[in-house]
């Protein structure tokens, strides 16, 4: 009986300790927390995982530090929970920081668990979301705190491209923290309870005298419309956490994977009559590509990742015939679909996310060529342009492009075109496939014709005229095998479908390497 009561005694002081860790920061600090508009760490991940597949890992680690009287504040879990449950049905490693407990601040064993965690879920082929909500570095552990987001960074490096890594900014992210998320495939923000930046408004205020909040510094209007940081915004905890789960259906666990398969109703030989009357008969008239990606998609659905950022050029998912698919499509509504420096780095980071994960890639074609001008030129489009073609260029995966409309240029090749493995390149009758422009082609080749007329206008519209009779269309491109097939648009979905179907067991590699050296 003894013995028995010892159990009991050592059963009940295990579950006291469960318990307080449960508690994190104590009801004040909680209700703290509710007060500004977010959820405690554990709410965060019963909202995010499958009722009862969470299993805690470390629950009653905590710091060992007695600097600047620590050991009077010590709480077991130290800041962050962590550990593996199932996003609808999709086993998945995961850590929330908790701002109730010191901020949520980072330091030894706090850093200790995300990396436990981080490396378990690279053995095994699990994406990891992490939650981040931290005031940054402990400071009372000096050194010992920036040693631990290093050991984080490395993971984070160790993993990109071998598991998805999606990192949601639910409180503050500043410093040093800053660097885990930005090295993660996406960034999800929420309005007005999130910001992230290396350096905060009061350090920024005395070194250039700028007087900001952190929301006009670094919230999430900023980085999802100035920096490209955040690949997407919610209005609040909840709806971010829906877009975690709603990206994990278009995306495998890990690069040993094939792209998830999601069954729909949606018939694969649907016509889409509108398609064919979508381009409007003048070049110069905008319409809106994500009319075209939505009408194609299986049951209308578009996850666009981006949104906000450098709308010229349009990226995210859909499924098609239920194929999983990366869409990158120039947007004729913004600038009139012309690549420039943002366009070109947001489209080439989406683009070697859906390589390293083995998504297909579905480019609509409809670009004028790249911006010109002295910003663009200093801003490095050369470089940023670049990038993109190189993204292309790299990509082993399923590669279809439909050209819409304009094909001029440089960017022309750039837009994943059959030079650069495209597998199959399409076009509509619409499509414009050319060097330039009408006006510019004839400024260059007939300057001394156009000079000696009479009538200098009347001569220009005749030579338009005649330029665009000539190069104008798609059939010299495809005269060369450029272009694999012109078709009617109602009839895009179904041989996209069947396209994609086609090229399921497609096998490239690129020449043996250790790795490339993007342009960066």
């Amino acid at each position: 009986m003894e013995n028995n009561r010892e159990i009991e005694r050592k059963i009940e002081l295990l579950n006291k300790k469960k318990d307080e860790a449960q508690q994190g920061g104590g009801k004040d600090r909680i209700e703290a927390q509710h007060k500004r508009g977010k959820l405690t760490a554990r709410e965060r991940l019963d909202l995010l995982l499958d009722k009862g597949s969470f299993t805690e890992m470390d629950m009653l680690a905590h710091h060992h530090s007695t600097s600047f009287g620590l050991d009077k504040t010590v709480v077991l879990g130290d800041g962050v929970v962590t550990g593996y449950g199932n996003v609808n049905s999709k086993s998945i490693f995961t850590f929330s920081q908790d701002f109730t407990v010191l901020g949520g601040s980072l330091a030894e064993q706090h850093g200790r668990k995300i990396v436990k965690i981080m490396e378990m879920a690279l053995k095994n082929g699990m994406p990891v979301i992490g939650i981040n909500d931290s005031g940054g570095a402990r400071v009372q552990e000096g050194v010992i705190s920036l040693g631990a987001y290093a050991d984080i960074f490395l993971q984070n490096t160790l993993a990109s491209g071998v598991i998805p890594q999606i990192s949601l900014i639910m409180g503050p992210c500043a410093g040093g923290a800053v660097y885990s998320p930005a090295i993660t495939d996406f960034v999800i923000m929420v309005k007005d309870t999130s910001y992230m930046f290396v350096t905060g408004p009061k350090v920024v205020k005395t070194v250039t005298h700028e007087d900001l909040t952190p929301e006009e510094l670094g919230g999430a209007s900023i980085h999802s419309t100035k920096s490209g940081v955040a690949h997407f915004v919610a209005e609040n905890d909840l709806e971010a956490i829906d877009i975690v789960k709603n990206l994990l259906e278009y995306i495998p666990s890990n690069n040993a994977e094939s792209a998830p398969f999601k069954e729909t109703a949606d018939p694969i030989d649907r016509e889409s009559p509108d398609l064919n009357y979508i381009v409007p008969a003048n070049p110069n008239q905008p319409y809106d590509i994500k009319n075209v990606i939505k009408e194609v998609a299986d049951d209308g659905e578009f996850l666009e990742v981006h949104q906000d950022y450098a709308e010229n050029i349009v990226v995210g998912f859909i499924h098609l015939g239920g194929m999983s698919i990366g869409v990158v499509a120039n947007q004729p509504m913004i600038l009139a679909g012309v690549l420039d420096n943002e366009a070109s780095r947001k489209a080439a980071r989406f683009i070697r996310f859906c390589d390293a994960f083995n998504i297909p890639l579905l480019t609509f074609e409809d670009v004028p060529g790249f911006m010109p001008g002295r910003e663009q030129e200093w801003g490095g489009i050369i470089a940023n342009g670049a990038k993109l073609l190189y993204a292309y260029c790299e990509a082993t995966v399923p590669k279809i492009t439909v050209i819409t409309r304009k094909a001029y240029g440089g960017a022309y090749d750039v837009m994943s075109s059959k030079h650069i493995r495209g597998d199959f390149n399409f076009a509509w009758p619409t499509a414009e496939i050319a060097v330039m422009g009408a006006k510019g082609a004839i400024e260059i080749i007939f300057k001394k014709q156009v000079d000696e007329a009479d009538n200098k206008v009347d001569k220009m519209i005749e030579l338009e005229d005649e330029y665009n009779e000539r190069f104008a269309n798609p059939y010299i491109a495809a005269s060369y095998g450029y272009i694999d097939d012109i078709f009617e648009p109602t009839f895009t979905r179904q041989r996209l479908i069947d396209s994609f179907n086609l090229l399921k067991n497609k096998v490239d590699n690129n020449p043996p390497k250790k790795h490339g050296n993007i342009p960066l």
